[in-house]
This record gives C-alpha cells, sequence and structure tokens, in this order.
C-alpha cells in the first residue's frame, strides 16, 4: 500500500485547485466513457467538478498568499492488494470498496492531528476521485530504458485514489497542515502549532487495508519493513531481520509480527534489548535453531589460559605503554 501526500512543489497548492481538479478529470476525457467518473467523499458519491473546485477555493479565509490551500493524497493499493478486492469483490465491486477504505484512511487522516473536533473525515473538506489507468512517465526505468514511451498505460490493474483535502477544517475555523512534522513530543508547540505524523498515518491506512479486507500481509510488504531499511539505525535493521527470519522459518507470526515489525519502525524497542522473547510469544514457540539466530555459538577451549598482550616498546629508550 503506498499512501503519500504530495509535495506542495508538484501539487502548486498556494492558490486555486482549479488547475488540479482539470487535470484530474483527463480519463473522463480521454478514455470515452459512457458516463463520466464522479468525485466522491464521506456524504455524496456524484459530486462534479465545478463543485469540487467552488468548495476548495472557498474555503480559504484567512490564509496567507504564501500559504499551502489544500493537499494531495495519493492511495495507491499494489498489485497484489488490487487482486485480493477483485477476487472478493470482482471488477466493479472493488471500486465501492476502495471509495468506502478512502472513506477509512481520511478519518486517519483526521485523527493523526489529535485535535479537539477534528475527529474523522466528516470534519474535513475533501473530495477524492478513482483513477483507473497509469502512465509512465521519464522517471521510470522502463522510459530511460527505451522499452516504453513516456505517456504509454502501464500494464495491470492500476486502480488509485486521488485526493484533495482543504487546508482547514470543514468549518473554516482551524488550519490542518500535514506537512507539519511535529509528532506531539513538544507539547506546548503542538498546542499551539498542531502535530502530524506522517509514517502513522500511511501505517493507519495499511493497517485497515489487512484487517477490513482480511488481507495477509508478508513482512516484507509491509510499511514498517520498507521504513526500517530505508531510515533505521542498525538495531532496527537487526531485529527486522529477526523478525523477517522468524515470519520465513515458522511461516505462521501473521499479524502479529506484523505489529512487532511496526513497533521497530516507531523505535519501540530498543536496539541493546532482544526482542527474541517477544517474537516468540508471536509465533506460539520457535524451534531451538531459529533462537540461536539471536545468540551466536561461540566455541570454548576448557582449561585454556587466555593469551596475554606483550607490551610493545614506543621507542629505544624503554618507554612502554
Amino acid at each position: 500500500m503506498y499512501i503519500n501526500i504530495t509535495d506542495k512543489k508538484e501539487a502548486e497548492n498556494k492558490g486555486s485547485s482549479g488547475k488540479l481538479v482539470h487535470y484530474l478529470e483527463k480519463e473522463n476525457r480521454t478514455e470515452n466513457r459512457n458516463e463520466p467518473e464522479n468525485w466522491f467523499n464521506g456524504q455524496r458519491q456524484d459530486v462534479e467538478a465545478y463543485e469540487v473546485r467552488r468548495a476548495i477555493d472557498g474555503n480559504r479565509a484567512k490564509l496567507g498568499r504564501n500559504e499551502a490551500k489544500f493537499f494531495l493524497i495519493n492511495i495507491s493499493p499494489s498489485q497484489k492488494e488490487l487482486a485480493h478486492l477483485e477476487k472478493l469483490y470482482g471488477q466493479q465491486g472493488m471500486k465501492e470498496h476502495l471509495k468506502r477504505f478512502t472513506e477509512k484512511v481520511m478519518d486517519g487522516y483526521a485523527r493523526n492531528f489529535k485535535r479537539e473536533k477534528i475527529n474523522g473525515n466528516r470534519d474535513l473538506l475533501w473530495f477524492a476521485k478513482v483513477e483507473d489507468h497509469r502512465y509512465y512517465s521519464h522517471r521510470d526505468a522502463e522510459v530511460k530504458q527505451g522499452l516504453k514511451e513516456r505517456g504509454n498505460k502501464k500494464e495491470g490493474m492500476q486502480y488509485h485514489i486521488q485526493v484533495i483535502v482543504s487546508r482547514k477544517d470543514i468549518t473554516g475555523r482551524f488550519k490542518l497542515s500535514p506537512m507539519n512534522t511535529s509528532k506531539g513530543r513538544n507539547v506546548e508547540h503542538s498546542k499551539k502549532m498542531g502535530q502530524f505524523d506522517r509514517v502513522a498515518f500511511k501505517q493507519s491506512g495499511e493497517t485497515f487495508f489487512d484487517r477490513e479486507f482480511g488481507f495477509d500481509r508478508g513482512l516484507k510488504d509491509t510499511l514498517a519493513y520498507a521504513n526500517v531499511q530505508k531510515n533505521g539505525n542498525l538495531g532496527q535493521r537487526q531485529q527486522m531481520d529477526l523478525l523477517i527470519e522468524a515470519d520465513r522459518e515458522a511461516g505462521r507470526g501473521g499479524t502479529f509480527l506484523n505489529e512487532l515489525a511496526e513497533g521497530v519502525s516507531r523505535g519501540d524497542y530498543d536496539p541493546s534489548i532482544d526482542i527474541t522473547d517477544q517474537v516468540a510469544k508471536a509465533m506460539g514457540g520457535l524451534l531451538t535453531d531459529f533462537l540461536d539466530l539471536a545468540t551466536p555459538e561461540i566455541d570454548i577451549v576448557p582449561d585454556q589460559e587466555p593469551r596475554r598482550k606483550k607490551k610493545k616498546k614506543d621507542d629505544d629508550r624503554g618507554i612502554r605503554r
């Protein structure tokens, strides 16, 4: 599951949302559909493009000229996740479930601010659209290698959701910025400026998808694993390797192991503390050979006195060190 909040430099979000709304209407212009794909939110499924632009642009009171007016959130299930949804609900039914999933993602977005009266998606002003296709860009390896041309459609199922959410809540009273890097550790600062933990927000979407749709996610497909590989310290990477080995060896860790991996990603476990006992609980008991992974063997030679290091002379004057 890839969930990303687009950087303001790419979204051009300091002015009107009209240009972005027009861009996100591209499939309605190019796919020759019998009926257009409408926008939706937590209240309606038939919102038209002009309503989106008018609502977002009309909710910007007391925002400075150089302040962001809205943000773009991309929700992109993986090929495995989409195949799982198709198996459960069919091609048409999966779209409707993706819309309901988007509402839950936006619930997580709202709660992540930890602001009074901002408790769910209905406290936000947002609109979303399901897109059917993705297109190759100059950044894709296939284009760089000359295998595909820029603008070609990507193969396979490519359903994803684009969400435009206003900088201000639905009442227009509160500024809500997911670009605020505070995570609540400085209480006074968070009260004044707000807070948002982007990793926690992305994790909430992945966790909800797995629980809502019964998706069995391997540890290597989790956000926690990717985050530790990219940003983790040596201790966190070692702990993650232990969890991956547990998942591979016994194959029955499931959700519990994934939750441990999330804890490692958040830094909940001190790298100096062995988490083998917690892994053992997750697995319902591990084999002895697995436990050896956390405790390397040490060859001990009995009745052997340790060698004494010879003292080296520092120079010809006989000074020892």
